[in-house]
């Protein structure tokens, strides 16, 4: 059903999910740690049919990847900052430059190309106020092309969902 989909057939054409697929994902987006076993009792199949559902899935590109949600604040990251950022100018090869360079920065979670004002928006973590200072004069300023940047501090994280609703 979802087997030999590019990507870009993906965008295009998204695969049909029924309801057995749905469960599936739900179950996944609130423990990805199931075993087969355990994922297939709850969505009410057998081990088998439920792995190969679960295998073009992946296959198709609706699961993506499984990770493990990290608290940033238990490994000593206090400050999270969310970061605009103008491009000096939006002509090729700026962004592809800019983009490239952001991708190596471990302290920047995620990156958006945006519309409006700014060009992208960065979640940055530092350990405090001082250390984001710093990484923003020696890295953030220094990325390719920067010709702006607004930054707004997070004070309290209210939702942070990693999955879309299924």
């Amino acid at each position: 059903m979802y087997t030999n989909m590019t990507q870009k057939q993906f965008s295009a054409h998204p695969p049909k999910l029924d309801v057995i697929d749905i469960k599936i994902l739900r179950e996944l987006q609130n423990e990805a740690r199931l075993s087969s076993a355990e994922l297939a009792e709850r969505v009410s199949l057998t081990a088998s049919p439920c792995w190969r559902r679960v295998k073009q899935l992946e296959d198709a590109g609706v699961i993506s990847g499984y990770h493990a949600k990290v608290n940033a604040e238990s490994l000593g990251y206090a400050v999270k900052a969310s970061v605009f950022v103008k491009l000096d100018r939006l002509a090729r090869p700026a962004p592809d430059a800019f983009e490239k360079a952001v991708r190596s920065l471990a302290e920047v979670l995620s990156c958006y190309r945006m519309s409006g004002q700014y060009d992208y928006q960065l979640l940055v973590v530092a350990k405090d106020l001082n250390a984001y200072g710093r990484y923003s004069m020696d890295y953030i300023n220094s990325l390719p092309h920067v010709g702006e940047i607004y930054t707004s501090f997070i004070l309290h994280e209210i939702k942070a969902e990693v999955a879309p609703p299924a």
